[in-house]
């Protein structure tokens, strides 16, 4: 007899008890009918006989969690509270699908019930939270988050990215290379995109990982895993925000790629620590574990005569007879506040750099809404600081191989590029002059940060003060071919991108994490994978 099946729907061969204070049950002679729905804006699961009517089985999915037993059989455990009674009992039931593609559906169907319902109420009695808030969304102002995740969602970005060889490359070869640390293990992939890296994981032995992904591309995620038969197996894609999805067990393993431009443009650093609070279990490792942003002065003279040349249009007396000039200070203010996104050549430094060190497996959430880093270089040459250059690095601590993946200038360009913060006012300074400042990150509700740079110098005894405000989420892309520069500025790249402040091997924060320098070749190293 074929079954008309409805959305949200689903046919199983037979459900039963497994421990209850009810006894009901369903014959398996006939089909049993499992369907999502939003019974009194509660979302719910309903388990229905047709010879039984009257005697559904209904079940709160937000004190609700699903199990996998096999490739068809699945557990749904429940707690069940009674009128009147803070207090409840746990309910089981084993579920037997037709198929390994039933159970799969019906796997993805609870996901999204169970995260993308908006609830209304106050906590439920065994402390689960309605999703109505999350962190997230007090974190986030809603315009933001509803572009960021509509940006994630378009198949064309994750291309770019997965074109990224160097990113891609890293990413693939910290996994496999390190197959001890994920054989047999339970992944959780923070913000999976199209999947690739719940698929590496696979792929180097993990027992199952768990793809979080919020956006629409968890869909997408859905059909590339479901398309590599011998992976999706042990993949199981979650659509929602780490801050508001449950998981059946704890993850062993936590991968992620939450670098933004500055390594924490977008905020989704915030996101990988809560997913490592909630999820990780004690002294789980987590790829990446650490995270460094480099800073170095630098000299660019056609990049400060290009930005300072962009507000020449409000210098106009008599624009179709008005008088632009009131507005040309602003222009000029407004220029100076984007930092420029591009790839430098590596000579343009003037300092050797200093870092600083984010651990990602110790650092609280709060830490990352304001950073401070004080700044302290000296000069190699004689000339006039522009403002400070910024790139990042993230180290893969495998057990067996750790690997770094950089973004350095002078090393294989990455879709992330480098930042530099131009000032609107240059420092003079001569070989050996101290250069002092403050770098300092401020997040804002836009998923992005506020720059306060301040640096100064003292020739003689003048002492010579530049600084500026720039957003992070406005940045200017500039993508056109690095300058030929004059021989003053011509420095050993190698030479300056040593950073003073981290030896070439040291220990982070307590010591628990061995930081080692990329080498000179390590780009190029990554760029032949």
């Amino acid at each position: 007899m074929e079954v008309s099946v409805k959305e949200n729907e689903f046919v199983v061969l037979s459900i039963s008890e497994v421990s209850s204070s009810s006894s009901t049950s369903f014959s398996k002679v006939e089909p049993v009918f499992a369907r999502f729905g939003s019974g009194s804006g509660v979302p719910e699961l309903r388990f229905t006989q047709e010879s039984q009517s009257g005697a559904d089985i209904v079940f709160d999915l937000r004190a609700s969690q699903l199990f996998r037993l096999g490739p068809a059989e699945s557990l749904f455990l429940s707690e069940v509270f009674e009128d009147n009674k803070e207090t409840g009992y746990s309910r089981g039931i084993s579920i037997q699908f037709k198929n390994k593609e039933e159970s799969r559906a019906f796997h993805c169907a609870f996901g999204q019930w169970k995260t993308e319902v908006v609830v209304q109420g106050p906590p439920l009695p065994n402390g689960a939270v309605s999703t109505s808030t999350s962190k997230f969304d007090e974190k986030i102002e809603a315009s933001s988050a509803k572009m960021y995740f509509h940006y994630y969602g378009q198949l064309l970005h994750q291309q770019n990215m997965l074109q990224d060889f160097v990113r891609t490359g890293t990413y693939y070869a910290a996994v496999i290379e390190n197959r001890a640390d994920f054989l047999g293990r339970v992944v959780v992939d923070v913000g999976a995109g199209s999947g690739i890296l719940s698929l590496f994981a696979a792929q180097a032995g993990a027992k199952h990982v768990y793809a979080i992904e919020a956006s629409e591309m968890a869909e997408y995620a859905k059909k590339l895993i479901a398309g590599n038969p011998s992976l999706n197996e042990r993949i199981t894609v979650i659509k929602g925000k780490v801050e508001e999805v449950e998981l059946p067990v704890k993850a062993d393993i936590l991968i992620s790629e939450p670098m933004g431009t500055l390594l924490v443009n977008e905020r989704m650093l915030e996101s990988y620590v809560i997913a490592r609070d909630r999820f990780l279990v004690p002294n789980g490792k987590m790829f990446p574990a650490v995270g460094r942003i480099h800073m170095a002065p630098f000299n660019d003279e056609y990049l400060y005569m290009e930005i300072a040349n962009k507000a020449i249009f409000w210098q106009q007396q008599s624009y179709f007879g008005v008088d632009l000039t009131p507005l040309q200070r602003s222009a000029y203010e407004g220029y100076f506040s984007q930092p420029v996104v591009d790839a430098f050549d590596p000579r343009v430094l003037v300092t050797p750099a200093i870092s600083h060190v984010i651990n990602f497996t110790s650092i609280k959430e709060e830490d990352l809404y304001e950073i401070e880093i004080p700044l302290k270089f000296s000069s190699s040459i004689s000339t006039r600081i522009h403002g400070l250059a910024c790139w990042f690095d993230v180290l893969f601590n495998g057990s067996t191989v750790p690997r770094w993946l950089t973004t350095a200038p002078g090393a294989p360009t990455t879709h992330w590029y480098q930042l530099r913060c131009v000032l609107s006012q240059p420092l003079y300074v001569m070989p050996g002059q101290e250069i002092t400042g403050h770098f300092r990150l401020v997040a804002h509700k836009a998923q992005s940060y506020t720059i306060y740079l301040t640096l100064s110098a003292t020739v003689g005894d003048m002492l010579q003060t530049s600084s500026g405000k720039l957003d992070l989420k406005e940045p200017y892309y500039r993508m056109s071919q690095p300058q030929v520069y004059s021989s003053a500025q011509d420095q050993q790249p190698n030479q300056l991108l040593q950073t003073q402040d981290v030896p070439t091997q040291s220990w982070v924060e307590d010591g628990s994490v061995p930081v080692q320098q990329p080498s000179p070749n390590h780009g190029a190293e990554l760029h032949s994978l």
